[in-house]
């Protein structure tokens, strides 16, 4: 396709000076020249700290220097020059015991946002970290690596979110996410929405430069540091090491591969998609591998708690056929059962299913953007569905799960964002057939935001529940979940909020569902 004819300097803007300057960012590569420490007239920690992907002997770390992260050209208030960041990591939070100390450079061509990555520590274990640049001192993170692998960990807590509209409401979940007793976070995608933003919170119109919907690489940073200056959302991040992917909203909704929803010129869309990629990956704790190249990121990968649980994370926009029959949703589109379609490309399913075959995990958890599970909007004889989930690609849904059998997966569990609604329900191997097999679990958490309000039940709910015999849970408030897991029993505390359109809203558990070790499908 033309779309290829795009050199990667041409979607990036820079060549190879710049992708060197990139990995200043990353500690790959290192400069002992002396670097001019400028004069800056703000805190350059604006948008906090951050940790991710943590393994065994190490993690990610992340900041972005912005004294004024709403500069209008994108560039947080700093010179277009780079800048020395330090880094130190310590067992205690006082910094009296510091087991890593180091630079990285921050350079304008990635926003100033470095991403070290920290190897040599002890596994399972929390450690305390922080940086320096500029004269300034940043806030204090918490961060805990992974068991040693080949270890049997007892237990894991973790939480799992996505779809945090910043105008919808205020980030009250991630205070009490940020309270919570957790190993690490998931964020399951649509961190960030590409919709202009006219009005704030509290209705008070916002400035001009918000009201575009963001479509260029100085617009996605201006977006990012809109959502990245709540405290909330802050804390959470400095509490806990994060495992990250995308679904659409990071570029444009219901994009698939090189499609754009709104059918712009391919070529177009690439610069777009590259942009937001970038974006992203400023303003995320992302290792070197996540760095993007032009309108490409290699996102799906997998990490290991132990013999626990491995979490594999999956890209399902990146690689997809376009959603069948215009999207949308249909009750009689046919090319949904196309045994050709894809929603993960040949490549990324291939490895899903290798990883089956080959992992120790006890439990296998699928980290997906689209509910995977049949959801049929007629309780009558029609089977509704949208079809941008997997609903739109039912074979390769079919294969997979039945391959998780065959390939011998204990417990496979699907956490799962996108919807604004939380469900718990069965994984069928085939839902065309009454008498299919369960063969796993899958759990859909609701939106920190987007939506607004929400309700506990809703009419759509209602169809939802007599349409779908598999679904044990239903509910339709804004929050997050919460797991524990050891080697007996996963449970899925849906953790939900009464309101999100006015701050200090307490957080409850919902409802509490489990999966057995050994029996697939969800016990309420």
């Amino acid at each position: 396709m033309a779309v290829h004819t795009l050199s990667r300097r041409q979607v990036f803007g820079y060549g190879t000076a710049g992708a060197a300057a990139l990995m200043l960012g990353t500690g790959a590569w290192s400069t002992d020249s002396a670097l001019a420490a400028p004069v800056l007239t703000g805190n350059p920690f604006s948008l906090g700290v951050a940790s991710g992907d943590p393994l065994p002997d190490g993690v990610v770390l992340w900041t972005r220097l912005a004294p004024d992260p709403f500069a209008e050209d994108g560039k947080g208030g700093m010179p277009a020059a780079p800048v020395r960041v330090q880094y130190e990591v310590a067992e205690d939070e006082r910094f009296r015991r510091v087991v890593r100390r180091g630079s990285v450079v921050a350079t304008p061509e990635l926003a100033h946002s470095v991403h070290p990555e920290i190897h040599g520590l002890r596994p399972d274990r929390v450690y305390f970290y922080r940086f320096r640049a500029a004269g300034h001192l940043s806030p204090t993170g918490r961060t805990r690596t992974t068991p040693a692998v080949g270890s049997d960990p007892r237990e894991l807590t973790f939480a799992f979110a996505s779809c945090q509209a910043w105008q919808d409401g205020y980030y009250t979940a991630y205070e009490h996410m940020a309270a919570e007793d957790l190993d690490l976070v998931v964020h399951l995608g649509d961190y960030l929405y590409e919709y202009g933003v006219k009005t704030n919170k509290r209705g008070v119109t916002t400035d001009p430069r918000f009201h575009t919907e963001t479509v260029d690489l100085a617009r996605y940073r201006l977006q990012y540091g809109l959502y990245k200056t709540e405290a909330p959302l802050q804390q959470a991040h400095a509490n806990f090491p994060w495992i990250m992917t995308f679904d659409d909203h990071e570029v444009e909704n219901n994009w698939a591969d090189l499609i754009s929803e709104n059918n712009e010129n391919p070529e177009t869309f690439m610069l777009r998609r590259a942009a937001g990629f970038q974006a992203l990956y400023e303003h995320a704790p992302l290792r070197h591998t996540q760095l993007p190249k032009g309108p490409d990121v290699q996102m799906y990968r997998r990490l290991s708690y132990g013999r626990l649980a491995d979490f594999t994370m999956l890209d399902t926009r990146q690689y997809r056929d376009d959603q069948p029959c215009g999207d949308g949703a249909s009750a009689n589109c046919t090319d949904r059962l196309d045994p050709q379609r894809s929603l993960l490309g040949a490549r990324q399913r291939d490895w899903v299913l290798k990883g089956f075959s080959r992992s120790p995990a006890r439990w296998q958890i699928l980290g997906n953007q689209a509910p995977m599970g049949q959801t049929d909007q007629d309780p009558g004889a029609d089977t509704l569905v949208w079809l941008d989930p997997w609903d739109g690609y039912v074979a390769e849904r079919n294969r997979l799960l039945a391959e998780a059998g065959s390939r011998g997966v204990r417990n496979l569990v699907v956490v799962t964002g996108d919807r604004h609604q939380n469900y718990a329900w069965d994984l069928k191997r085939d839902y065309a057939d009454p008498g299919s097999p369960t063969v796993g679990s899958e759990f859909v958490g609701t939106s920190v935001t987007s939506g607004g309000d929400g309700a506990d039940m809703t009419p759509q709910g209602e169809q939802f529940l007599a349409a779908n015999p598999h679904m044990k849970f239903f509910n339709s408030q804004r929050g997050y979940v919460r797991v524990h897991v050891d080697r007996d029993r996963w449970t899925s505390d849906f953790r939900v909020l009464p309101y999100v359109t006015r701050p200090g809203a307490p957080v409850s558990t919902r409802a509490s569902v489990v999966v057995e070790d050994g029996v697939p499908g969800v016990q309420v």
